[in-house]
């Protein structure tokens, strides 16, 4: 760590969080437009990517191919980490120093579609950014777009660059929407082998191998 308390690889490129690629350089410089100043940066990249890539979490995520960042921007869709990892992406194409955050959450507001494709209401090892803005480390969480959040009575989350945006407690009725059970930490990188591994263990291994297997499938075809 530097004195800053910022470490130099929340600023560089990798494999998966291809911040130097063209198209992630195009798409942030579009969604920053004329504007300097980090902080609003950071909340247009927030909202370009909230609403920009559709949630979908009928993407694949068994390779690290599916997380790069230019590969979301080209599907235009994906779950909640593909998501973070392209918002990170896009912080450090900016200069922003962008991590990646990990945490267990319960939804109690998921869909039956999704209880049944998961066999419960805990998301495992959910995806966010934290960007680094005057002086400390912010959590945005881009995942649902505003479309979705509208049809499922959610109110979108908003990043104003001054403030953690995090899922509520609570839907716009009242009702219980999200708890957050564990946090895994912050990372430079995806850490895919550990997210795997937790999906299994939460899951179950042959869930997991069939949902492999479905996508296998589906590109053979």
């Amino acid at each position: 760590m530097e004195d800053s308390g910022i470490d130099a690889s929340y600023l560089r490129p990798t494999v998966v969080i291809d911040s130097e690629h063209p198209d992630v350089i195009k798409f942030a410089e579009t969604a920053v437009g004329a504007v300097n100043n980090k902080t609003e940066q950071a909340s247009r990249l927030f909202y370009a990517v909230r609403d920009g890539i559709i949630y979908d979490p009928h993407t694949p995520f068994y390779r690290p191919e599916h997380y790069r960042a230019s590969n979301v921007l080209k599907r235009g869709r994906g779950f909640c980490v593909p998501k973070a990892v392209l918002l990170c992406a896009l912080g450090r194409a900016c200069g922003i120093p962008s991590r990646l955050g990990l945490a267990d959450i319960r939804n109690h507001g998921a869909s039956g579609e999704l209880v049944e494709m998961m066999g419960c209401k805990i998301f495992a090892f959910h995806g966010f950014t934290e960007f680094y803005l005057d002086g400390k480390w912010l959590k945005a969480t881009p995942s649902f777009d505003s479309g979705l959040c509208h049809k499922h009575n959610i109110a979108p989350l908003t990043f104003d660059g001054t403030c953690h945006a995090i899922f509520p407690s609570t839907d716009l009725a009242g009702n219980p929407y999200v708890e957050y059970l564990t946090y895994h930490g912050h990372f430079a990188d995806l850490p895919l082998e550990p997210i795997l591994a937790g999906w299994r263990k939460t899951y179950g291994e042959d869930r997991v191998k069939a949902w492999i297997a479905a996508f296998e499938q589906a590109s053979a075809d």
